[in-house]
């Protein structure tokens, strides 16, 4: 695994970072040349102007506090590696996750470019893979602690905990129209890829079609719920799902047998 600190661990490095309690986006953005400003905002989620060296970032005062911070993130993202453009982001543009199929594909976006500073910026590993490392088991309690620590999305926390490669588990988000993006970290063999659509034995299809209630502990459901290969057959595996803005569901997928990551 590559350690290197990014630009975004370095910043915080030099400021002398070293806790979560301590990222406080706005010292951080000042530090960088920017000044941050909330303020309704209809036409996009976030914005920076910047010229000879300073900038100012607005972000939409309505959303949530963790949303906010991914914002200023997002935008100092901008500011590091896209200097000299005018850029607006939509909601759409920020946090966009993408399937493994799809990443190496898009590496050269910019969007997607500034999310993963933003990333670094907030779950910066130095700090995110110590506390990661005292979890034995990645559930959704576990996510929420961690995004708790760091005020993060449960998304981006879970994300940033798979990319350890200490968990046998998958992020997958469905709407109703079918799944939408996953994300798998490498310790699980690749022919484990997500069906599109959720099953009725699935309790993420009650969730998702029926309204139903979150579950407060792993659910043990077949493999073939969430895999359409032959081998799923033989196996179980966790779930436990959040809901997500817009009808979307993401689900922690845990594959607990370990003959399921044999490659």
């Amino acid at each position: 695994m590559n350690l290197r600190a990014s630009a975004a661990e370095l910043a915080l490095q030099a400021l002398g970072i070293t806790e979560p309690a301590e990222i406080d986006v706005e010292v951080i953005a000042r530090s960088l040349g920017a000044k941050v400003k909330y303020r309704p905002l209809k036409s996009c989620e976030a914005r920076i102007v910047g010229e000879n060296g300073r900038a100012i970032i607005t972000v939409d005062s309505a959303t949530r506090v963790q949303r906010k911070r991914f914002s200023v993130a997002h935008e100092l993202g901008h500011w590091h590696r896209h200097r000299g453009i005018c850029l607006t982001c939509r909601s759409a543009d920020i946090d966009r996750p993408l399937s493994d199929g799809r990443r190496e594909r898009h590496a050269s976006d910019p969007e997607l470019q500034a999310d993963a500073y933003a990333s670094d910026l907030l779950l910066p590993g130095y700090i995110f893979r110590p506390l990661a490392n005292d979890i034995n088991r990645l559930t959704l309690e576990t996510v929420r602690e961690l995004a708790g620590m760091f005020q993060t999305s449960l998304t981006a926390t879970a994300i940033r905990a798979l990319a350890t490669n200490r968990f046998p588990n998958m992020l997958v988000c469905h709407s109703q129209a079918g799944m939408r993006w996953f994300r798998r970290p490498p310790i699980v063999p690749e022919r484990w890829f997500p069906r599109r659509d959720l099953l009725p034995d699935s309790p993420t299809f009650a969730l998702l079609f029926q309204g139903g209630a979150e579950r407060r502990q792993p659910a043990t459901v077949k493999a073939s719920c969430w895999f359409d290969n032959p081998l799923a057959e033989r196996f179980t595996v966790t779930e436990q799902s959040f809901v997500l803005p817009n009808g979307r569901v993401a689900t922690l997928v845990r594959l607990s047998d370990p003959m399921m990551l044999v490659a």
